[in-house]
Protein backbone atom coordinates (compact mmCIF):
# COMPACT_ATOMS: atom_id res chain seq x y z
CA UNK A 1 0.00 0.00 0.00
CA UNK A 2 1.66 3.47 -1.00
CA UNK A 3 0.80 6.58 -0.03
CA UNK A 4 -0.64 9.28 -2.51
CA UNK A 5 1.67 12.26 -4.08
CA UNK A 6 2.51 14.12 -0.81
CA UNK A 7 -0.04 16.62 0.20
CA UNK A 8 2.64 19.40 0.96
CA UNK A 9 2.65 20.28 -2.87
CA UNK A 10 0.55 21.61 -5.26
CA UNK A 11 0.36 18.65 -7.32
CA UNK A 12 -1.44 16.63 -5.53
CA UNK A 13 -4.41 14.92 -7.57
CA UNK A 14 -7.63 13.73 -5.87
CA UNK A 15 -7.71 9.87 -6.74
CA UNK A 16 -11.78 9.90 -6.66
CA UNK A 17 -14.81 12.17 -5.48
CA UNK A 18 -15.44 11.13 -1.38
CA UNK A 19 -19.00 12.02 -1.95
CA UNK A 20 -20.22 8.66 -1.99
CA UNK A 21 -23.68 9.78 -3.23
CA UNK A 22 -21.37 11.46 -6.34
CA UNK A 23 -21.03 9.22 -9.93
CA UNK A 24 -17.15 9.33 -9.39
CA UNK A 25 -17.23 8.03 -6.49
CA UNK A 26 -16.04 4.69 -8.01
CA UNK A 27 -12.09 5.75 -8.77
CA UNK A 28 -12.70 3.08 -11.89
CA UNK A 29 -15.19 5.90 -13.56
CA UNK A 30 -14.30 7.33 -16.80
CA UNK A 31 -14.08 11.49 -17.15
CA UNK A 32 -14.01 12.80 -13.81
CA UNK A 33 -12.87 16.37 -13.34
CA UNK A 34 -12.39 18.70 -10.55
CA UNK A 35 -10.70 22.52 -10.08
CA UNK A 36 -8.35 23.26 -7.34
CA UNK A 37 -9.19 25.71 -4.44
CA UNK A 38 -6.30 26.72 -2.64
CA UNK A 39 -4.99 25.72 0.48
CA UNK A 40 -5.94 26.13 4.24
CA UNK A 41 -3.42 25.94 7.21
CA UNK A 42 -3.56 23.76 10.09
CA UNK A 43 -1.49 23.54 13.46
CA UNK A 44 -0.04 19.54 12.77
CA UNK A 45 2.11 18.53 9.32
CA UNK A 46 1.65 19.28 7.37
CA UNK A 47 0.53 22.58 7.89
CA UNK A 48 -0.48 23.70 4.23
CA UNK A 49 -3.15 21.31 3.10
CA UNK A 50 -4.59 21.72 -0.67
CA UNK A 51 -8.39 21.81 -1.53
CA UNK A 52 -10.15 20.63 -4.71
CA UNK A 53 -13.72 20.25 -5.37
CA UNK A 54 -15.54 17.85 -7.89
CA UNK A 55 -17.36 19.61 -10.81
CA UNK A 56 -19.69 17.11 -10.76
CA UNK A 57 -21.53 16.96 -7.33
CA UNK A 58 -19.51 20.48 -6.10
CA UNK A 59 -18.45 18.75 -3.26
CA UNK A 60 -15.31 20.28 -1.88
CA UNK A 61 -12.69 18.44 0.30
CA UNK A 62 -8.44 18.23 0.82
CA UNK A 63 -6.00 15.92 0.43
CA UNK A 64 -6.41 14.91 4.35
CA UNK A 65 -10.00 13.58 3.00
CA UNK A 66 -8.14 10.37 1.87
CA UNK A 67 -6.15 10.11 5.21
CA UNK A 68 -6.26 8.57 8.10
CA UNK A 69 -6.07 11.40 10.28
CA UNK A 70 -8.99 12.84 8.45
CA UNK A 71 -10.63 15.19 11.69
CA UNK A 72 -8.09 14.21 14.08
CA UNK A 73 -6.36 17.04 16.52
CA UNK A 74 -3.56 14.34 17.42
CA UNK A 75 -3.21 12.27 14.48
CA UNK A 76 0.51 11.45 16.03
CA UNK A 77 -1.73 9.00 18.24
CA UNK A 78 -2.94 6.83 15.98
CA UNK A 79 0.19 4.81 15.43
CA UNK A 80 0.57 4.62 19.01
CA UNK A 81 -2.37 3.32 20.09
CA UNK A 82 -2.27 0.74 17.20
CA UNK A 83 0.77 -0.78 19.02
CA UNK A 84 -0.84 -0.29 22.56
CA UNK A 85 -3.80 -2.13 21.83
CA UNK A 86 -1.80 -5.02 19.81
CA UNK A 87 0.79 -5.18 22.72
CA UNK A 88 -1.96 -5.99 25.75
CA UNK A 89 -2.45 -2.25 27.40
CA UNK A 90 -5.36 -1.32 28.82
CA UNK A 91 -6.97 2.37 27.63
CA UNK A 92 -6.20 4.15 30.48
CA UNK A 93 -2.78 2.81 30.59
CA UNK A 94 -2.38 3.81 27.08
CA UNK A 95 -3.53 7.12 27.72
CA UNK A 96 -1.29 7.46 30.93
CA UNK A 97 1.90 6.54 28.95
CA UNK A 98 0.53 8.87 25.54
CA UNK A 99 -0.25 11.97 27.57
CA UNK A 100 -3.86 11.86 26.51
CA UNK A 101 -7.28 11.48 28.03
CA UNK A 102 -8.47 7.67 28.26
CA UNK A 103 -11.93 9.00 26.18
CA UNK A 104 -9.18 9.50 23.62
CA UNK A 105 -7.66 6.39 23.24
CA UNK A 106 -11.46 4.72 23.25
CA UNK A 107 -12.37 7.41 20.17
CA UNK A 108 -9.59 6.49 18.40
CA UNK A 109 -9.33 2.97 19.03
CA UNK A 110 -12.79 2.65 17.48
CA UNK A 111 -11.70 4.48 14.47
CA UNK A 112 -8.61 1.91 14.05
CA UNK A 113 -11.43 -0.83 14.54
CA UNK A 114 -13.26 0.32 11.94
CA UNK A 115 -10.16 1.04 9.25
CA UNK A 116 -8.74 -2.70 10.15
CA UNK A 117 -12.01 -4.52 9.51
CA UNK A 118 -12.06 -2.36 6.25
CA UNK A 119 -8.07 -3.09 5.28
CA UNK A 120 -8.89 -6.63 6.43
CA UNK A 121 -12.05 -7.46 3.64
CA UNK A 122 -9.93 -4.98 1.20
CA UNK A 123 -6.87 -6.94 0.97
CA UNK A 124 -8.68 -10.40 1.15
CA UNK A 125 -11.87 -9.74 -1.49
CA UNK A 126 -9.89 -11.25 -4.18
CA UNK A 127 -7.90 -14.00 -2.48
CA UNK A 128 -8.18 -17.80 -2.94
CA UNK A 129 -9.63 -19.19 -0.25
CA UNK A 130 -7.93 -21.52 2.01
CA UNK A 131 -8.37 -25.26 2.34
CA UNK A 132 -7.67 -26.23 5.61
CA UNK A 133 -8.93 -24.01 8.39
CA UNK A 134 -9.67 -24.06 12.27
CA UNK A 135 -12.65 -23.12 13.78
CA UNK A 136 -13.25 -22.61 17.99
CA UNK A 137 -15.11 -19.93 20.04
CA UNK A 138 -13.16 -17.38 22.11
CA UNK A 139 -15.04 -17.10 25.60
CA UNK A 140 -15.28 -13.45 27.32
CA UNK A 141 -17.81 -11.26 28.89
CA UNK A 142 -18.77 -7.74 28.48
CA UNK A 143 -19.77 -5.53 31.73
CA UNK A 144 -19.93 -7.82 34.09
CA UNK A 145 -19.78 -11.79 34.48
CA UNK A 146 -23.07 -12.05 34.26
CA UNK A 147 -22.73 -11.20 30.23
CA UNK A 148 -20.42 -13.84 28.77
CA UNK A 149 -20.27 -14.01 25.15
CA UNK A 150 -17.86 -15.90 22.44
CA UNK A 151 -15.79 -14.61 19.46
CA UNK A 152 -15.98 -17.37 17.39
CA UNK A 153 -12.42 -17.69 15.09
CA UNK A 154 -11.45 -19.17 11.92
CA UNK A 155 -7.77 -19.45 11.07
CA UNK A 156 -6.44 -20.88 8.21
CA UNK A 157 -4.49 -23.96 9.34
CA UNK A 158 -1.44 -23.61 6.47
CA UNK A 159 -0.33 -19.86 7.10
CA UNK A 160 -2.34 -18.37 10.57
CA UNK A 161 -4.27 -16.64 8.44
CA UNK A 162 -7.02 -14.57 11.13
CA UNK A 163 -9.76 -15.04 8.40
CA UNK A 164 -13.31 -13.38 10.10
CA UNK A 165 -14.78 -13.31 13.48
CA UNK A 166 -18.15 -12.59 14.97
CA UNK A 167 -19.36 -12.38 18.21
CA UNK A 168 -22.55 -14.58 19.97
CA UNK A 169 -23.83 -13.35 23.61
CA UNK A 170 -23.77 -16.37 25.90
CA UNK A 171 -26.21 -16.80 29.19
CA UNK A 172 -24.15 -16.91 32.49
CA UNK A 173 -22.81 -20.69 33.49
CA UNK A 174 -20.83 -22.94 35.40
CA UNK A 175 -20.80 -23.12 39.38
CA UNK A 176 -22.48 -20.24 40.50
CA UNK A 177 -23.87 -19.70 44.20
CA UNK A 178 -27.43 -19.03 45.21
CA UNK A 179 -27.19 -15.12 45.25
CA UNK A 180 -25.89 -15.21 41.88
CA UNK A 181 -28.58 -17.54 40.50
CA UNK A 182 -31.23 -15.36 42.05
CA UNK A 183 -28.94 -12.22 40.60
CA UNK A 184 -29.43 -14.53 36.95
CA UNK A 185 -32.50 -14.68 37.43
CA UNK A 186 -33.44 -10.76 37.76
CA UNK A 187 -31.42 -9.89 35.23
CA UNK A 188 -32.76 -12.18 32.73
CA UNK A 189 -36.40 -10.65 33.61
CA UNK A 190 -35.05 -7.55 32.86
CA UNK A 191 -32.90 -7.73 29.40
CA UNK A 192 -33.99 -10.97 28.55
CA UNK A 193 -32.29 -14.78 27.66
CA UNK A 194 -29.62 -14.37 25.30
CA UNK A 195 -30.55 -16.63 21.77
CA UNK A 196 -29.19 -19.82 22.42
CA UNK A 197 -28.55 -20.70 18.92
CA UNK A 198 -26.58 -17.70 18.58
CA UNK A 199 -23.50 -19.40 18.91
CA UNK A 200 -24.69 -21.70 15.44
CA UNK A 201 -25.62 -18.63 14.12
CA UNK A 202 -22.31 -16.71 14.61
CA UNK A 203 -20.45 -19.42 13.64
CA UNK A 204 -22.41 -19.83 10.52
CA UNK A 205 -21.10 -16.85 9.35
CA UNK A 206 -17.51 -16.64 10.02
CA UNK A 207 -17.00 -20.13 8.06
CA UNK A 208 -19.33 -18.98 5.14
CA UNK A 209 -16.92 -15.60 5.37
CA UNK A 210 -13.83 -17.61 5.54
CA UNK A 211 -14.47 -20.25 3.36
CA UNK A 212 -16.17 -17.61 0.40
CA UNK A 213 -15.09 -18.92 -2.99
CA UNK A 214 -14.12 -22.39 -1.75
CA UNK A 215 -15.81 -25.66 -3.09
CA UNK A 216 -14.52 -27.81 -1.01
CA UNK A 217 -12.64 -27.28 2.65
CA UNK A 218 -11.87 -29.33 5.72
CA UNK A 219 -12.57 -27.46 8.41
CA UNK A 220 -11.17 -28.62 12.19
CA UNK A 221 -12.89 -27.99 15.66
CA UNK A 222 -13.80 -29.45 18.82
CA UNK A 223 -17.17 -31.29 19.95
CA UNK A 224 -18.88 -28.31 20.44
CA UNK A 225 -22.68 -29.44 19.60
CA UNK A 226 -23.29 -26.12 17.45
CA UNK A 227 -20.77 -26.48 15.27
CA UNK A 228 -22.00 -29.50 13.19
CA UNK A 229 -25.35 -27.68 12.99
CA UNK A 230 -23.02 -24.02 11.73
CA UNK A 231 -21.59 -26.26 9.19
CA UNK A 232 -24.86 -27.91 7.52
CA UNK A 233 -26.08 -26.61 4.56
CA UNK A 234 -22.68 -24.21 3.51
CA UNK A 235 -22.22 -24.23 0.05
CA UNK A 236 -18.95 -25.76 0.12
CA UNK A 237 -18.12 -29.39 0.64
CA UNK A 238 -16.63 -29.80 4.00
CA UNK A 239 -14.55 -32.44 5.89
CA UNK A 240 -15.19 -31.77 9.17
CA UNK A 241 -12.79 -33.33 11.67
CA UNK A 242 -13.73 -33.20 15.70
CA UNK A 243 -10.96 -33.68 18.17
CA UNK A 244 -11.94 -34.15 22.26
CA UNK A 245 -10.71 -30.99 24.18
CA UNK A 246 -8.96 -33.46 26.42
CA UNK A 247 -6.07 -34.14 24.34
CA UNK A 248 -2.65 -32.33 24.81
CA UNK A 249 -2.47 -29.05 23.14
CA UNK A 250 1.25 -29.34 21.55
CA UNK A 251 2.12 -29.08 17.70
CA UNK A 252 0.58 -32.38 17.34
CA UNK A 253 -3.19 -31.45 17.70
CA UNK A 254 -4.89 -30.73 14.94
CA UNK A 255 -6.05 -27.71 16.83
CA UNK A 256 -2.79 -26.22 17.16
CA UNK A 257 -2.91 -23.29 14.98
CA UNK A 258 -6.56 -22.10 16.72
CA UNK A 259 -5.37 -22.83 20.18
CA UNK A 260 -1.95 -20.85 19.70
CA UNK A 261 -4.37 -18.34 18.50
CA UNK A 262 -6.03 -17.86 21.27
CA UNK A 263 -3.24 -17.92 23.74
CA UNK A 264 -1.81 -15.27 21.59
CA UNK A 265 -5.23 -13.05 21.63
CA UNK A 266 -5.37 -13.70 25.55
CA UNK A 267 -1.98 -12.56 25.78
CA UNK A 268 -1.51 -9.51 23.50
CA UNK A 269 -5.29 -8.09 24.71
CA UNK A 270 -5.45 -6.67 27.85
CA UNK A 271 -9.23 -7.08 27.78
CA UNK A 272 -9.24 -10.72 27.71
CA UNK A 273 -6.81 -11.64 30.86
CA UNK A 274 -8.37 -13.19 33.29
CA UNK A 275 -9.54 -11.40 36.23
CA UNK A 276 -8.62 -8.63 34.93
CA UNK A 277 -10.16 -4.76 35.76
CA UNK A 278 -9.19 -4.07 31.68
CA UNK A 279 -12.37 -6.25 30.82
CA UNK A 280 -14.22 -4.86 28.02
CA UNK A 281 -17.57 -2.88 28.83
CA UNK A 282 -19.41 -3.99 25.46
CA UNK A 283 -18.84 -6.58 22.81
CA UNK A 284 -18.63 -3.60 20.17
CA UNK A 285 -15.53 -2.19 21.80
CA UNK A 286 -14.41 -6.17 22.19
CA UNK A 287 -14.96 -6.21 18.66
CA UNK A 288 -12.50 -3.14 17.44
CA UNK A 289 -10.19 -4.46 19.92
CA UNK A 290 -10.45 -7.78 18.01
CA UNK A 291 -10.38 -5.76 14.49
CA UNK A 292 -7.15 -3.98 15.60
CA UNK A 293 -5.39 -7.29 16.60
CA UNK A 294 -6.43 -9.42 13.30
CA UNK A 295 -4.72 -6.63 11.46
CA UNK A 296 -1.38 -6.83 13.53
CA UNK A 297 -1.40 -10.46 14.15
CA UNK A 298 -2.08 -11.01 10.10
CA UNK A 299 0.23 -8.17 8.13
CA UNK A 300 2.26 -6.94 10.82
CA UNK A 301 3.43 -9.58 13.04
CA UNK A 302 6.02 -12.82 11.42
CA UNK A 303 4.40 -15.70 11.64
CA UNK A 304 6.42 -17.73 14.32
CA UNK A 305 8.85 -15.25 16.83
CA UNK A 306 11.16 -18.31 17.82
CA UNK A 307 12.31 -19.87 14.86
CA UNK A 308 13.73 -17.81 11.61
CA UNK A 309 10.73 -16.92 9.92
CA UNK A 310 10.77 -13.79 8.29
CA UNK A 311 7.21 -14.21 6.43
CA UNK A 312 3.83 -12.51 8.11
CA UNK A 313 0.54 -14.78 7.52
CA UNK A 314 -0.52 -12.22 4.83
CA UNK A 315 2.38 -12.95 2.90
CA UNK A 316 2.10 -16.66 3.31
CA UNK A 317 -1.56 -16.23 1.47
CA UNK A 318 0.14 -14.28 -1.23
CA UNK A 319 -1.58 -10.78 0.01
CA UNK A 320 1.11 -8.58 0.30
CA UNK A 321 5.56 -9.33 -0.39
CA UNK A 322 6.75 -7.80 2.64
CA UNK A 323 6.50 -7.28 6.52
CA UNK A 324 3.75 -4.16 6.97
CA UNK A 325 4.57 -1.50 9.43
CA UNK A 326 1.97 0.29 11.25
CA UNK A 327 2.87 3.31 8.91
CA UNK A 328 1.51 1.05 6.12
CA UNK A 329 -1.85 -0.31 7.88
CA UNK A 330 -2.33 3.93 8.36
CA UNK A 331 -1.19 4.57 4.74
CA UNK A 332 -4.63 5.34 3.22
CA UNK A 333 -8.22 5.55 4.29
CA UNK A 334 -10.78 3.22 3.09
CA UNK A 335 -14.15 4.25 2.47
CA UNK A 336 -17.30 1.97 3.95
CA UNK A 337 -18.59 2.43 0.36
CA UNK A 338 -16.13 1.15 -1.68
CA UNK A 339 -15.83 -2.15 0.35
CA UNK A 340 -18.48 -4.86 1.04
CA UNK A 341 -18.47 -5.92 5.03
CA UNK A 342 -20.47 -8.74 5.49
CA UNK A 343 -23.65 -8.14 7.26
CA UNK A 344 -21.93 -8.62 10.86
CA UNK A 345 -18.81 -6.41 10.60
CA UNK A 346 -21.36 -3.26 9.09
CA UNK A 347 -22.97 -3.31 12.27
CA UNK A 348 -19.29 -3.30 14.37
CA UNK A 349 -18.56 -0.36 11.78
CA UNK A 350 -21.81 1.72 12.27
CA UNK A 351 -21.46 0.44 16.20
CA UNK A 352 -24.86 -1.36 16.41
CA UNK A 353 -24.02 -4.28 18.60
CA UNK A 354 -26.07 -3.34 21.63
CA UNK A 355 -24.80 -4.15 25.42
CA UNK A 356 -28.24 -4.60 27.17
CA UNK A 357 -26.83 -3.98 30.63
CA UNK A 358 -25.84 -0.42 29.26
CA UNK A 359 -28.38 2.51 29.29
CA UNK A 360 -26.83 4.14 26.26
CA UNK A 361 -24.78 3.00 23.26
CA UNK A 362 -23.88 5.01 20.97
CA UNK A 363 -24.04 4.36 16.98
CA UNK A 364 -21.60 5.84 14.58
CA UNK A 365 -23.45 8.48 12.64
CA UNK A 366 -21.21 10.49 10.89
CA UNK A 367 -21.74 11.83 7.46
CA UNK A 368 -17.98 11.77 6.06
CA UNK A 369 -15.85 10.87 8.91
CA UNK A 370 -15.09 6.89 9.28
Amino acid sequence: MTNPTPNSTPLWTPPFCPNPNCLFHNPLTPGWTFRRCGFHARLQPPHRVPRAQCRHCHRTFSSQTFETSYWLKRADLQPRIFLAAANGQANRQAARTLGCAPATVTHQLARLGRHCLLLQRHFTQHASPPGDIAIDGFLSFEHSQFYPFEHPLAVDCDTSFLLHFSDAPLRRSGTMTGRQKRRRQELELAHGRPDPRAVEQAMREVVSEALRGATRAVVRSDLHQAYPRALKGLPCAITHRRVRSQEPRDRHNLLWEINALDALLRHSSANHRRETLAASKRRQGSSERLAVFMVWRNFVKRRWERCRCRETPAMLRGITQRVWRVTDVLARRLFVTQVALSERWQQYYWRKVRTVAEPVNRQHALKYAF
